[in-house]
């Protein structure tokens, strides 16, 4: 991006062009082998090069219109595995606070490099992408010095609020163009568990769409409470995270790791592997730097969903390419490291294995009372020992709290427009 420290940038936290249309690629059935439109929405182009910049700043501006956070007086703490904590750094840098991101130390070297050039300080935890409790355990220390304010993805809902307006109006209008105009599924990796939040508002204006869950079938935690170790950069787990609307989780589906970072490797490399398969070249190039792992598995987990639900070509699915290749080039360099031998007919076999042969295998219907039953049991137990209270917990099982959390949405926009009229009245 040009100018990337300006601030004018805060203007182009959207899923939006310059032409005003959304950000997105359909993905040829020569590449998916299914007649539904896979939809995918493209969050490399935001500032910070991801999507996740939007809850970061939307957690910000809230604490601000609350005079909660003020510049100059205040260090704002980005607990994260990666893509929010540069963000939080970015946005902090632009706005004039000092940022201190808490995450995992086994994650991708230029996410690291990332916050360090926005002028963030890491304070690096054990363990990997799995291991997000680590740092929400980390993150209390912070809360114990009145001037740190954490943006809190896991758990504070303007990250809610953003993911469901401007994520989920901007998957509607993505997938009006094509088969029926309507969005028949909305798929995602729960991270926060914000990105999700979009299907919420896709499944209020086609009630009869549903909500994929995706995750790694290495650390299954949503469906059966699996606490294992996974290399999809980009999502947490080990815990249903408080904002999780898990009302609103339809399915869940398992990916395998190993597949999301193969699928990468081969849209990074494979440009003549995909143009056998009759992908346009210049689609091909252009796939080069729009996925990280995390939208390779939301790739497949869609393809997966749309042969489960026998969709067809009237039918849309909507996911999302949360970040690009910018930050995954040691991944790249480490999976060449574990094929040494690697030939081109390898990324021939992966085009055809992980896109075009996904299979319908662990697909779960989450429907159910008793699943969402669960679920809840496990939020409960995940966050009762952060302090939140049994009664709130049980507020979350009724659509009515969702539903006022999002109705604030109109009263903070009034806000920004009146803060803005005053500094604008301040400096005439």
């Amino acid at each position: 991006m040009r100018d990337e420290l300006d601030p004018a940038n805060l203007f182009r936290i959207t899923w939006r062009r310059e032409n005003n249309q959304i950000r997105h690629i359909v993905l040829p059935k020569e590449l998916t082998g299914v007649d539904a439109n896979i939809v995918v929405m493209i969050g490399n182009a935001f500032p910070s090069g991801s999507h996740k910049v939007g809850p970061a700043y939307a957690t910000l501006m809230e604490g601000e219109l609350a005079s909660e956070i003020v510049p100059g007086e205040n260090t704002v703490i980005g607990p994260s595995t990666g893509n929010f904590g540069i963000g939080v750094a970015y946005i902090s840098k632009l706005k004039g606070y000092q940022a201190v991101v808490i995450m995992p130390e086994q994650m991708s070297r230029e996410r690291y490099e990332r916050i360090r050039k926005y002028g963030g300080e890491l304070d690096l935890t054990p363990g990997s992408e799995s291991d997000v409790i680590l740092v929400l355990e980390r993150t209390e220390h912070y809360k114990k010095d009145a001037k740190n304010k954490v943006l809190a993805q896991f758990e504070l809902l303007p990250n809610y609020r953003f993911h469901r307006y401007v994520t989920g109006r901007s998957a509607i209008e993505a997938a009006r163009p094509y088969g029926n105009g309507r969005v028949a599924a909305f798929v995602s990796s729960p991270g926060s568990a914000g990105t999700i939040t979009a299907g919420v508002e896709v499944k209020a204006a086609y009630p009869g769409s549903v909500i994929c869950a995706l995750e790694p079938k290495e650390c299954s935690t949503l469906f059966d409470n699996g606490r294992g170790t996974h290399r999809i950069e980009g999502i947490g787990d080990k815990m249903v995270t408080l904002i999780h609307n898990v009302l609103g989780t339809d399915f869940v589906i398992l990916i395998r790791d190993e597949e999301t970072v193969q699928g990468l490797k081969l849209f990074r490399d494979g440009i003549d592997s995909l143009v056998k398969l009759g992908v346009d070249r210049d689609l091909a190039l252009r796939l080069r730097t729009a996925f990280g792992p995390s939208g390779i598995g939301n790739v497949i987990g869609a393809i997966k969903l749309a042969k489960y639900l026998r969709l067809g070509p009237d039918d849309n699915v909507v996911t999302v390419a949360t970040d690009g290749f910018d930050r995954y080039q040691s991944v790249i360099d480490d999976m060449d490291n574990r094929y040494l031998e690697m030939a081109p007919f390898v990324l021939d076999r992966w085009a055809h294995d992980i896109f075009l042969s996904a299979t319908e295998d662990h697909v779960f219907d989450f429907r159910p009372c008793a699943a969402k039953n669960r679920l809840f049991a496990q939020k409960e137990n995940d966050w009762l020992k952060f302090g939140y209270t049994k009664a709130f917990l049980d507020a979350m099982r009724e659509w009515s709290f969702w539903d006022e959390q999002y109705a604030k949405v109109p009263d903070y926009n009034r806000k920004i427009v009146a803060m803005r009229a005053q500094a604008a009245a301040k400096s005439s």
